[in-house]
């Protein structure tokens, strides 16, 4: 069905040409054999004058004139063929004048021939039901009202139809939609048109300067009134679409913000509503209403996941079963809060249903089969592909293969077959869309504003990924089995949360007024190990003693000729106090080869590792120990400096 609509789409407008070429061949052919009168070349003439006064239809690249009364007289004076003849040569003369015939050669002869088809059309059947040979019309102005009013109609509703079907080809959409919202609007023009052929039909042996001052000044206000109308749908459009566009910005800057917290590039989702947008259209689906929807629900379908934690979100490995069980409320969390939203479209099924298994195995409803919503079991498939081809912490990209081969393995058991089998089918035709939506996505994001702080996105990515190093340090120093290994659990995710190279522990001696180092970690950290800094003196010293955090100080200043050791030297240190029950106990100290590279999230992110740090490890002026390890006195420590 899918394959049959598109070569419809392709074929209906070539079709519409070929009838519309051998409709004015057969049409010139009838006007040489029976050539009509002077008053055609006149009707030609204010044909064309007429036409040049044109109007565009908004949000559609149709234009229309006042011209059919002209049009209409020349059906009803001189016969269908030679109607079809001079709206044509109308539709040719203002097409060159307006240089509109740089348009692709399809719309062009398009335009041409459609009109002439629905002039000859309706030409015809009016003759037809007037009992009369073409040219002859000879009737009463009575008796000419009602038909001529059809013969308006006629011609009105076979013209609009058949742009209407050339513009849902063109933009893959219902015709009879786009017809409903767009032309009828304009068939005032066609029924005054028409009323006016049939005034100059009726009087035409007494037409006169008067009948012409008559005649010019209701075209005039049938053109005006028609400007107005448009104007005023064209200000409504306008209006729409500004209310709609500030609509999808909003729901736009909140699901970039769940990208963000959940490590997605907001090109990810970008591509998934390309994909899911795509694949819909190609399955049958031209519903405006429901293609909004699935548009919007790819954008917010992880709503939910601002309820689960980063380090849930984001873990590198497997997630346990409870973990598992957090990560599937996301669907009814995130559905939930959107149903606080008026959409004028199906999007909160969508959103709640989208991890359901076509066997009923998934969540959070396990519907199966049909009884699942068909954006849901898109969004599903192309969600799924996007993520398997995409890099997670959990592990690196696959091949489009790869991920088809993913894909057929799961079809029948959670993807519905068809929808699998016609997005591996049709992928060629949609990827490159998805690709660039998902480039121009990323490229949108600046990961610097002006004022050289991170942009609004990047912070929010920023602090997720913060979160949940954080979140995994605290067991990680708990589950080490000696004091030095959890330095080195310490300065390895130091070097995953600031740019330093080097981190060393210092414990607070009492006694001797000092800050000794007591361990550790990263490149010639043995440099430092012993260590000893006056309190309250150089960085370390003074950040314990005021209790405070120093950033971006020299580290000559601290190590004094210790820094220059280290290859490449130490150029900038960070100190951040470690603090129990209030009071200093040491100080956490990190180093970096680059000058000033720590921001506000460094110097927090160090600060909350060295507040964990003091609940695993037991730091006091005479051992420092972990809560159930062997202890290093810091009295030892202290001669060894010496």
């Amino acid at each position: 069905m899918t394959v049959l609509r598109s070569l419809a789409r392709q074929t209906y407008p070539i079709g519409v040409i070929l009838l519309g070429g051998w409709v004015l061949v057969d049409s010139l052919l009838r006007t040489v054999a029976n050539p009509p009168g002077f008053e055609w070349v006149v009707l030609i003439a204010l044909t064309v004058l007429a036409g040049s006064f044109t109007l565009s239809l908004p949000s559609l690249p149709v234009k229309f004139s006042v011209s059919e009364t002209f049009i209409f007289t020349a059906a009803l004076l001189c016969g269908p063929a030679p109607a079809a003849l001079a709206i044509t040569i109308d539709i040719l003369v203002i097409s060159y004048w307006k240089h509109e015939v740089r348009r692709t050669p399809k719309r062009f002869l398009f335009n041409l021939t459609a009109p002439a088809i629905a002039i000859r059309l309706a030409s015809e059947v009016f003759y037809r039901v007037m009992g009369q040979q073409a040219g002859a019309t000879a009737a009463s102005f009575g008796s000419l009202f009602w038909p001529v009013i059809g013969l308006a109609i006629s011609y009105f509703l076979i013209n609009t139809l058949l742009i209407a079907g050339f513009m849902a080809a063109e933009r893959g959409s219902a015709a009879v939609k786009m017809w409903r919202r767009n032309l009828p609007a304009i068939s005032i023009n066609y029924i005054v048109g028409g009323f006016i052929s049939l005034f100059v039909v009726s009087y035409i042996d007494k037409i006169n300067i008067a009948v012409l001052g008559i005649v010019i000044p209701v075209l005039l206000v049938s053109y005006l009134t028609l400007r107005t109308s448009i104007g005023r749908l064209e200000d409504a459009n306008r209006h729409v679409s500004q209310i709609s566009e500030l609509y999808l910005s909003t729901i736009e800057a909140l699901a970039m913000a769940v990208d963000a917290k959940d490590q997605i590039t907001h090109g990810h989702i970008r591509r998934v509503q390309v994909f899911a947008t795509q694949l819909a259209q190609r399955l049958g689906v031209h519903d405006d209403a429901q293609l909004r929807a699935i548009e919007t629900a790819a954008l917010l379908h992880d709503m939910g996941k601002l309820a689960i934690p980063e380090f849930i979100l984001n873990k590198p490995g497997k997630l346990t079963v409870a973990e598992f069980e957090k990560m599937k409320r996301h669907a009814d969390i995130g559905a939930d809060l959107l149903s606080s939203i008026s959409f004028p479209y199906p999007v909160i099924p969508i959103v709640r249903h989208h991890h359901e298994n076509w066997n009923g195995t998934g969540y959070p409803s396990k519907l199966a089969s049909h009884d699942i919503p068909l954006g849901a079991r898109i969004l599903s498939v192309v969600d799924c592909f996007d993520a398997l081809t995409s890099d997670r912490p959990y592990r690196p990209r696959m091949s489009d293969d790869e991920s088809f081969r993913i894909l057929r393995e799961r079809s029948g058991s959670m993807y519905d077959p068809l929808i699998v089998d016609t997005f591996i089918q049709v992928f060629p035709d949609i990827a490159p869309a998805a690709i660039r939506a998902g480039q121009q996505a990323r490229s949108l994001i600046p990961t610097f504003s002006s004022n050289k702080r991170p942009a609004a996105l990047e912070q929010i990515r920023t602090n997720a990924a913060q979160s949940s190093v954080l979140g995994e340090f605290g067991p990680a120093v708990t589950h080490t089995s000696s004091l030095t290994e959890a330095i080195g659990v310490t300065g390895q995710y130091v070097g995953m949360l600031t740019p330093a190279s080097v981190c060393a522990l210092f414990v607070l001696d009492a006694e001797a007024n000092c800050l000794i180092c007591i361990g550790t970690a990263g490149d010639d950290a043995g440099v430092l190990q012993g260590l000893t800094i006056p309190n309250g003196e150089r960085t370390t010293g003074w950040a314990a003693a005021h209790e405070t955090v120093m950033a971006n100080s020299p580290a000559t200043l601290d190590l004094e000729e210790r820094a220059g050791r280290f290859n490449p030297p130490l150029v900038s240190a960070l100190v951040a106090p470690v603090l129990r029950d209030g009071k200093t106990v040491g100080a956490l100290s990190v180093y970096a080869t680059s000058a000033n590279p720590f921001t506000d999230d460094h110097q927090y992110a160090l600060e909350r590792v060295a507040a964990t740090l003091v609940e695993c490890v037991v730091i006091d002026a005479v051992t420092v120990k972990l809560r159930s390890g062997a202890a290093v006195n810091s009295s030892a420590l202290r001669q060894q400096a010496r």
